[in-house]
């Protein structure tokens, strides 16, 4: 379900050219054919007393997670980091309601919060994406969504006839954001390893110079793991005579963010960036959606608002917010710290290299951009192998995403039951594995036309 629905996102964005959308005009709405409904288990609520058997709820929940343990070591497709093996210790939390409404900074009207953690959170990251503690403001948010959904609100607030700018390779949730608040957006080419096209982007910046500029910045793409250059994209602002005070930048940091500052950081608050975002269940590890969101301190007064109802000004999105997260993320960071997340780094950066050499001496198609967990592929033939290690495909690629919680051993039987498989696909040479020079270059490609011409990004 979820690999049909990132195809159908892909579909989306993919036919709605910028032409389209600028000015917020739209020429045509484009109707999406839904998914097949998904299988599901014969559920329903069971009333007190009545459920026995193989139709109690303890026997009920007891088979799912069976089946979500057996489940785990086949989950390559999507960024998850599934390794935490302190929820034991954090359980009994559950037995409280944690609520971090309003401002982390402000005081709560009850004491059921986590707000000195996320404070501590906050903090950490500050110092790691080099801002200090009295220029910042931000909030754990409930996922990577709401993260990119703030920083473009806070960028349409400052600039507010602004053309948004962005990748046609970005998350779907910026393209959402452009919808929410009706802002007008300029969809930019990028290469086939996923990166921005910067001279396409300096052909619309210089046709739009009479409007501000609110630019979303990928440090690592959903799908291909490219992350797009803030230098060249601030030198090309400049270039084309963007002061200052004339844009706004959003960094989309969602998986990459936790790896570029202990490989080559790239991202600084010293420069002239607005706000960045991470998703804090993927590289961190986390059993709850969660994100992180970092602005400066000097653009939050144009969202917040004072509520008497809550006893605190707010900035957020969600208003109420989980106070369980920000404790789950702080016991995380508390017990890799920087060394253990340097050395988790590392070693998916290295795992991610292996898988992606493997392939290739198997004569299969694959990319890897660089500082990338994200190895791309050509997709496999089957629906059913797809599914069995849920695989995230768009068009003809799918994509293997190394987290810390993907072991070697993992990686070697996914590449030997890919390879099994391959040779029951195409046997008899009647059908034969998918061109992928579009989607990830010739070089990269080992289809009959391109074999051997291999040249890794």
């Amino acid at each position: 379900m979820m690999m049909l629905c990132t195809k159908m996102m892909s579909n989306i964005v993919t036919s709605l050219p910028s032409e389209n959308i600028v000015n917020g005009n739209m020429k045509k709405l484009v109707k999406v054919t839904p998914p097949r409904p998904r299988k599901k288990l014969q559920l329903a609520v069971i009333e007190p007393g009545l459920g026995s058997g193989v139709s109690s709820p303890d026997y009920i929940l007891d088979n799912y997670l069976k089946t979500l343990a057996q489940r785990v070591k086949y989950h390559l497709g999507f960024p998850e980091n599934i390794f935490y093996d302190h929820h034991l210790a954090l359980a009994p939390l559950l037995q409280f309601h944690l609520n971090n409404c309003g401002d982390p900074f402000t005081e709560n009207p009850v004491d059921f919060h986590s707000k000195d953690f996320e404070v501590a959170v906050l903090d950490w990251f500050a110092k790691l994406w080099e801002i200090d503690k009295d220029e910042y403001w931000g909030y754990v948010t409930h996922g990577g969504t709401e993260g990119n959904l703030h920083g473009i609100w806070i960028g349409r607030e400052l600039l507010p006839n602004g053309i948004l700018y962005t990748s046609k390779d970005s998350h779907y949730s910026v393209f959402k954001a452009a919808r929410l608040y009706r802002i007008d957006l300029e969809m930019i080419n990028t290469s086939t390893n996923g990166e921005m096209d910067y001279s396409d982007l300096k052909a619309k910046l210089l046709h739009n110079k009479d409007k501000p500029a609110i630019i979303n910045i990928n440090i690592g793409t959903t799908f291909k793991g490219a992350m797009d250059d803030i230098d060249v994209i601030l030198q090309t602002l400049e270039d084309c005579g963007y002061s200052h005070d004339k844009f706004y930048i959003h960094c989309d940091a969602a998986l990459n963010g936790l790896i570029v500052p202990f490989t080559k950081n790239v991202i600084s608050f010293k420069k002239p960036i607005g706000s960045v975002t991470i998703s804090g269940h993927k590289f961190i590890g986390c059993p709850i959606p969660c994100g992180v969101q970092i602005t400066r301190k000097s653009h939050i007064g144009y969202l917040s608002r004072n509520v008497e109802y809550i006893a605190s000004m707010d900035a957020t999105i969600s208003g109420s917010r989980n106070g369980l997260t920000p404790i789950l993320l702080w016991y995380s960071l508390s017990s890799k710290g920087q060394i253990g997340i340097q050395q988790d780094v590392k070693r998916c950066l290295n795992n991610a290299r292996y898988l992606r050499d493997r392939l290739k001496q198997a004569n299969i198609s694959v990319m890897l951009n660089e500082l990338s967990t994200i190895v791309v592929l050509e997709r496999p033939h089957d629906h059913e192998f797809t599914r069995h290690w849920q695989l995230s495909c768009v068009k003809d690629i799918a994509h293997v995403i190394v987290m810390p919680s993907i072991t070697r051993e993992t990686l070697d039987d996914f590449f030997i039951d890919l390879v099994q498989k391959r040779k029951m696909w195409y046997q008899d040479g009647s059908v034969k594995p998918p061109c992928v020079a579009d989607d990830i270059g010739a070089q990269n490609c080992a289809c009959a036309l391109h074999n051997g011409q291999y040249i890794f990004l």
